[in-house]
């Protein structure tokens, strides 16, 4: 069963744009895409672990602040080296101005 976690305002977010969110000891990356749309992923690249709201976000990609490993945030798809293995992709709502997390 999906649980809904608020994580931030649609406001706290520029179009292109990354904003952290923890819960319960996790960290996750909450995404606005350029058409306005939101998306959330794990918050740690998958190469080594660097959080990914400290990297650069162009389009619909987010890139590692480490290494430059880039993946498609929309799909958690990695797009070249170092990173291969895909970011975990979670659904996202807003309602009210308010942009939920869907876990579990």
């Amino acid at each position: 069963m999906t649980q809904w976690i608020a994580a931030c305002k649609t406001e706290d977010i520029e179009a292109e744009d990354v904003v952290p969110f923890d819960h319960d000891g996790v960290h996750y990356a909450v995404y606005r895409s350029p058409d306005d749309d939101f998306f959330a992923t794990d918050g740690f690249c998958t190469h080594e672990r660097e959080l990914l709201c400290d990297g650069l976000v162009m389009g619909t990609v987010i890139e590692c602040p480490k290494h430059n490993g880039r993946f498609d945030y929309t799909s958690g798809s990695p797009l070249g080296a170092p990173a291969i293995e895909k970011l975990r992709t979670y659904p996202v709502k807003v309602e009210n101005s308010t942009v939920y997390i869907g876990l579990g």
